[in-house]
């Protein structure tokens, strides 16, 4: 029986019609997959190559291009071959994989996130302190955290579905998220239980840990001059609006599932999209843009590209 489950595959029903203009959705989304890296990596470099970025602000932003990167790397060249196939199929062991991934990834951005916020916080109210609290060793051990910790969750769910009987083998999506679920002929009540504990522990105490500290700067802040307040809006704007952001999709990928039958399949399309395509772009326009130490960088870098 578990032979068989594993060696099964399952058919994408998700994607669009791409026999006529296969080629064009092809080169539409390989061009982004590069823009996405590009962009991301271009502001990765410049943290890496300039010494007076190397503070843990910026390391966290790193991590966090990082994470978009690789989190696109999950979805596009499976998707890229997709739109180049006759039939849109991937075998079950791999879809539960890219699962793994794709919610690996999605929680260590809440966790990078709660990290940063955490920095803005002992920066802005504990400035005396903040040197021997964000130490170098601090900051190695959030990242690892921040990445391990929802890899060893997420890999709980993985592994108990991958022997269940499946019912279905129409995928109705672009990628393998947790429309597998649906594909199962069975959802127990010990698998709800256990998806939220995850859910509590890798997403909601993040994000109340997020708004914690968040609520206590804008205390600080708002007792404080002018210039310590024009100094928070610079760093922590960026990043509560990512977080707004990322919520937004988080929030639409958990209660999908649930009214995916009644909901149109066009916006379905447009969210997904959004997921996969806009919030990978906005992560380094946003913090190209508004963090001041890395556009100074960049605008540098262009300056000396175009000179040469």
């Amino acid at each position: 029986m578990d032979d068989e489950v594993n060696s099964t595959y399952l058919l994408f029903s998700g994607h669009v019609e791409v026999d006529k203009y296969r080629y064009v959705y092809f080169i539409t989304m390989f061009i982004i997959y590069i823009l996405i890296i590009c962009a991301n990596g271009t502001i990765v470099y410049v943290i890496w190559t300039h010494e007076n970025l190397h503070e843990p602000m910026y390391i966290f932003i790193a991590a966090l291009l990082i994470n978009s990167v690789l989190f696109s790397t999950n979805i596009y060249p499976k998707l890229l071959i997709d739109f180049l196939s006759d039939k849109q199929i991937i075998s079950y062991s791999a879809c539960l994989l890219q699962f793994h991934i794709f919610y690996s990834l999605a929680s260590s951005e809440f966790l990078l996130l709660a990290a940063m916020s955490y920095d803005r916080y002992v920066s802005i109210c504990k400035p005396l302190q903040y040197p021997a609290i964000m130490k170098t060793s601090t900051v190695s051990i959030m990242l690892v955290l921040a990445w391990l910790w929802p890899a060893c969750h997420i890999a709980v769910p993985a592994a108990m579905i991958a022997n269940e009987k499946l019912c279905s083998h129409i995928l109705q999506g672009l990628f393998c998220n947790n429309i597998v679920y649906k594909l199962h002929c069975v959802i127990s009540g010990a698998r709800i239980v256990r998806d939220l504990i995850i859910l509590i522990d890798i997403v909601l105490l993040p994000l109340i840990f997020i708004l914690f500290t968040y609520t206590r700067i804008l205390i600080i802040v708002y007792r404080s001059s002018r210039e310590v307040r024009k100094k928070a809006a610079q760093t922590c704007l960026p990043h509560l609006i990512l977080l707004i952001n990322y919520s937004c999709l988080g929030t639409y990928d958990f209660v999908i599932v649930g009214v995916e039958p009644h909901f149109p399949k066009t916006v379905s399309l447009i969210m997904t999209f959004q997921v996969i395509l806009y919030h990978p772009l906005f992560n380094p326009i946003i913090y190209g843009v508004k963090m001041t130490g890395i556009s100074k960088q960049l605008k540098g870098l262009f300056c000396r590209a175009t000179v040469n």
